[in-house]
C-alpha cells in the first residue's frame, strides 16, 4: 500500500469534511492523509491552505466554505476567529450536545476498553442558554507597544499571542465588567506589564471570580514579585465601582512556568475568601481554591454524580481529588461517612471549614494524593462502600487505578473533564468493575470540552 502523499505549506486543497475531532476541528482526507481543519463542520466541502504539514497528518485553515452544512450558524463572538477559547461557536448548540456524546464514542473506540461496544451512551444534557455562564475569568495581561497600553485576553490557539477581550460571551457579566475596570486602572496607574522574553516587568495575570449565587466577587493579581506598586491606588477604585468585590488578593508566581499561580497569596483587602452556595452547601472559596467553572451545570453534574453513586445511610465513601468538598459535603447527608483528598493545604482547610459550617461530623479530610491516601486507608482497615473520582483531565494516576482494582468498593463514580483519558482508564477499571453508563454533561458550551458521569458497579 502506498504512502500517503506529503503535502507542502501553503498548498490550497478542496476537501470533505467528514468528521469533528477531540478539539472540536475538522477532520477532512487528501489521498488518505489526515488534515484537520478547525471552525469547520462534518459534511462541509471547503477549501483550505495548508499551515503544517508531516508525513502522518497535516493542518490546515479554512479559505473559504464551498458547500456549507446546515448546522452552521454565525458566531456571535467578534474575536471568535482569533480567540482560543471557544471552539464550537458556529455549531448550532443541539449538534453541539450530539458532537459531545459523539467524542465519548470515538475515545472508547480508539482504546477499546472491556465490552466497550456494549456501554449506555446516554443523550448530553445541556444548558438551557448556553452563554455567561463562566463565574470565573482568568486573563492573561500584555503591554501593547502600537497603543502604548496594556491589554487583557486569552491567547490565539496554540500561541502566545494575546487576543485583547472586553466582551466575552461565555463569561458571567459581572466579571468582565471588573475586568476591564481593572484594565483601566493598570493602564491609568501606569503598572509595569510583565514581559516573558525579558524576565522583566510586574503584572502577569488577573482572575476575578463570582459566587452566582452570593454575588460575592474575588479579585486576584498575579504578580512575578511581591512587589506592587499603587495597589491602593487601585484597590480604593474598585471598592468604589463595585460593592460586589469583597475579597481582593495578590498571588506571586516568580517562576517560568505555564502555571498561573505561585504557592505565596497575600492578603490585599476585605475577605480572604467568598462564599458561595450549592445545594443547599456554602463553600467558602480561597484564591486558589478549584471550583467548578459553571455552577449551574455542575448542580446537574452533582445530581448525576449522587444518582450514580445510590448511597443508602450505612454506607462510607471516599471523595478522591475533592477541592473545597464540593462533591462529598453533597452526599454527606446520605452517608455514614465521607472521606476526601487534595493535593493543595488551602483546599482541605476550606473543604474542613465547609463541613464545619454545615455542622457535619462524619467527614473527614486529608492533604495528599488519592494515589498515597486510599491505599493507606485501605490498610488502617477502612474500606469505602463507594468510591467518587473527578481527577484532573491527566485522568487517574497508577498507583490509584491499582489500588482500585485491588481494594474495589461496591460502587465507584468516575466524573471526568477529558474523555480520553477516561476511556483509557477504563481499560483497566471494565476488568474489575461493570459498566452501567455513561452520562456526558455539557459543562462547557461553545467549546469542545466535556463532563462525563460513569456508574460502574464491581463484577
Amino acid at each position: 500500500m502506498n504512502n500517503p502523499v506529503q503535502l507542502k505549506i501553503d498548498q490550497t486543497l478542496q476537501i470533505k469534511i467528514k468528521r469533528l475531532g477531540i478539539n472540536g476541528e475538522g477532520i477532512g482526507y487528501h489521498k488518505r492523509l489526515i488534515i484537520f481543519v478547525p471552525r469547520v463542520l462534518p459534511g462541509e466541502e471547503v477549501q483550505v491552505r495548508v499551515t503544517k504539514a508531516s508525513p502522518r497528518y497535516a493542518e490546515a485553515e479554512l479559505i473559504k466554505i464551498i458547500k456549507q452544512s446546515p448546522d452552521r450558524i454565525t458566531p456571535p463572538c467578534e474575536v471568535y476567529d482569533r480567540c482560543g477559547g471557544c471552539q464550537l461557536q458556529h455549531l448550532a448548540y443541539p449538534k453541539q450536545l450530539d458532537f459531545k456524546k459523539d467524542l465519548l464514542k470515538q475515545a472508547l473506540e480508539k482504546f477499546k476498553p472491556l465490552d466497550y461496544k456494549n456501554y449506555a451512551l446516554k443523550e448530553t444534557i445541556g444548558m438551557e442558554d448556553p452563554w455567561h455562564y463562566r463565574n470565573k475569568a482568568q486573563f492573561q495581561f500584555q503591554f501593547n507597544p502600537t497603543s502604548q497600553k496594556a491589554e487583557a485576553g486569552l491567547y490565539e490557539m496554540n500561541s502566545h499571542r494575546l487576543v485583547a477581550i472586553d466582551n466575552c460571551l461565555v463569561q458571567e457579566e459581572i466579571t468582565q465588567s471588573v475586568m476591564n475596570a481593572v484594565v483601566e486602572l493598570v493602564n491609568a496607574y501606569e503598572i509595569p506589564i510583565y514581559n516573558e522574553q525579558q524576565n522583566s516587568g510586574i503584572l502577569r495575570t488577573v482572575m476575578v471570580r463570582v459566587g452566582i449565587e452570593t454575588k460575592q466577587v474575588q479579585v486576584v493579581f498575579i504578580t512575578s514579585t511581591p512587589k506592587f506598586p499603587r495597589k491602593n491606588a487601585i484597590i480604593r477604585e474598585l471598592n468604589e465601582r463595585f460593592p460586589q468585590v469583597v475579597s481582593i488578593m495578590q498571588n506571586v508566581q516568580n517562576k517560568k512556568t505555564s502555571l498561573v499561580m505561585g504557592d505565596e497569596t497575600i492578603h490585599l483587602w476585605g475577605k480572604t475568601a467568598i462564599e458561595e452556595t450549592m445545594n443547599d452547601l456554602t463553600f467558602e472559596l480561597s484564591a486558589r481554591a478549584f471550583f467548578q467553572l459553571n455552577p449551574k451545570q455542575t448542580k446537574v453534574l452533582y445530581d448525576e454524580a449522587r444518582k450514580a453513586l445510590d448511597l443508602s445511610q450505612n454506607e462510607t465513601v471516599v471523595d478522591a481529588y475533592c477541592g473545597v468538598g464540593t462533591i462529598g459535603l453533597s452526599l454527606a447527608h446520605l452517608a455514614k461517612e465521607v472521606r476526601g483528598m487534595d493535593i493543595i493545604p488551602q483546599a482541605i482547610d476550606d473543604a474542613r471549614a465547609n463541613a464545619l459550617r454545615k455542622g457535619f461530623t462524619n467527614t473527614h479530610y486529608e492533604v495528599g494524593t488519592a494515589e498515597e491516601l486510599l491505599p493507606t486507608w485501605l490498610k488502617q482497615g477502612f474500606k469505602p462502600d463507594a468510591i467518587v473520582v473527578d481527577p484532573p483531565r491527566t485522568g487517574l494516576g497508577e498507583p490509584l487505578l491499582k489500588a482500585l482494582t485491588q481494594f474495589p468498593a461496591k460502587k465507584l463514580v468516575y466524573v471526568s473533564c477529558n474523555v480520553s483519558t477516561l476511556a483509557r482508564d477504563l481499560q483497566v477499571l471494565a476488568k474489575t468493575y461493570q459498566i452501567d453508563y455513561l452520562q456526558s454533561v455539557d459543562m462547557f458550551p461553545q467549546t469542545a470540552r466535556c463532563e462525563v458521569v460513569v456508574k460502574l458497579t464491581k463484577k
